[in-house]
């Protein structure tokens, strides 16, 4: 059987959280579509222990459709399941498992597509992607829109299938993460104004990004369309210290902008390193020359504004049966695709209030929805 129903059981059992490889996954799928003799290319990273899948069906000298995914799931680590993760438990019409939701769940209504597919005549392509480390910072991708890059033909729509209840969405906000390491001078905590408390330091560079922060809730800043309707700055990690009879050397700290699409988020990283060179390290030098803040980047992805009257948003709400077009706030690989030229909308089943949960699920209707959304796609690009 090819439903989607037991095409995400067999998907579920994968463990692709982001720090194992998706080989497994990856290869079962080659193998699936290349049994429909629907040919494959995988792209690796460097190590070889991870690839993105690329497939096409039908014409490919023409723009076509790009239905698109993610491998990698989030851990489970910690968290307080009642069902196995890594296996399907369906329970009152849900179905429970690591990655039902965000996002095998789309994954298997796409592969229990390929029949249809294949056996239609076609008048534009449909391109299956499929890629990893998503939920670390959309890594994987990237070495697959470059290699899309390279091709003559654009697609003409990418539907990135991350849980939408499937309900059109045209946009997303962007995320810069950034980590600041603090340095400044040891000595016993009886003598402290002799060092350079590297966290008393840090947690001035972290007052000014909330007040980097407050700015941008102004109401001139404000973008209707998203909830919240601001860009938001916030500190998620710090480190530092040995003993309290010490004063600390070393603090680090990440931070990270969720960026609505029109702001650029270096401009708050950019702001901090001003004030850190202007305002807080002449302080830390005259006590040590030694002293330093660095700051680096973790990850980034740009944010996703599909115009509403575009063809793209068109073609999406034709498929899902909606023109209620919204946003979402959490991110997705939507916005590197976009900024690959290839127009771009969210939609996919299940919601993202399940996702990266204990017991996470997607609803047996939802799948089957996502079933017809899909059916009514191809009718509409069959001769």
């Amino acid at each position: 059987m090819n439903s989607s129903r037991d095409l995400l059981e067999t998907l579920v059992a994968f463990d692709t959280t982001s720090r194992e490889s998706n080989l497994h996954l990856i290869e079962f799928i080659r193998d699936y579509l290349e049994g429909f003799d629907v040919p494959c290319e995988l792209i690796y990273n460097e190590q070889r222990s991870k690839a993105n899948l690329f497939a096409t069906i039908g014409p490919a000298d023409r723009p076509g459709i790009v239905l698109s995914g993610h491998s990698d799931v989030v851990p489970v680590d910690g968290q307080p399941w009642t069902v196995a993760p890594f296996e399907l438990t369906e329970r009152d019409g849900k179905l429970f498992g690591r990655g039902t939701a965000d996002m095998k769940g789309y994954i298997a209504c796409v592969l229990a597509l390929v029949p249809s597919l294949v056996n239609a005549r076609l008048r534009l392509p449909v391109h299956i992607a499929l890629s990893y480390d998503e939920e670390v910072g959309c890594l994987g991708v990237r070495s697959l829109l470059a290699e899309l890059e390279q091709r003559p033909v654009k697609p003409m729509l990418c539907i990135i299938g991350e849980p939408t209840e499937l309900k059109p969405v045209l946009g997303h906000k962007g995320k810069l993460a950034m980590r600041c390491d603090v340095h400044g001078e040891a000595c016993h905590s009886a003598y402290a104004p002799l060092g350079v408390n590297a966290i008393e330091y840090a947690a001035e560079l972290i007052g000014e990004l909330g007040r980097i922060g407050n700015r941008l809730k102004a109401p001139e800043h404000h973008d209707a369309r998203f909830d919240p309707p601001f860009s938001t700055v916030q500190t998620g990690v710090i480190c530092g210290g040995k003993a309290l009879n010490i004063v600390p050397a070393d603090c680090r700290f990440d931070f990270e902008i969720r960026a609505l699409p029109s702001y650029d988020p270096s401009e708050v990283a950019q702001a901090l390193k001003a004030f850190a060179e202007q305002q807080v390290l002449p302080r830390m030098r005259a006590v040590s020359e030694q002293s330093e803040i660095r700051f680096s980047q973790l990850s980034a992805y740009p944010g996703l504004a599909t115009d509403a009257h575009s063809e793209a948003a068109e073609l999406i709400a034709s498929f899902c049966g909606s023109r209620a077009f919204g946003t979402v706030a959490f991110g997705t690989e939507g916005g590197l695709f976009d900024a690959a030229g290839i127009p771009t909308v969210v939609c996919g089943p299940g919601s993202m209030d399940q996702g990266h949960k204990p017991d996470e699920f997607v609803s047996l209707e939802q799948l089957i929805a996502c079933d017809a959304m899909l059916q009514r796609m191809l009718l509409s690009i069959t001769e």
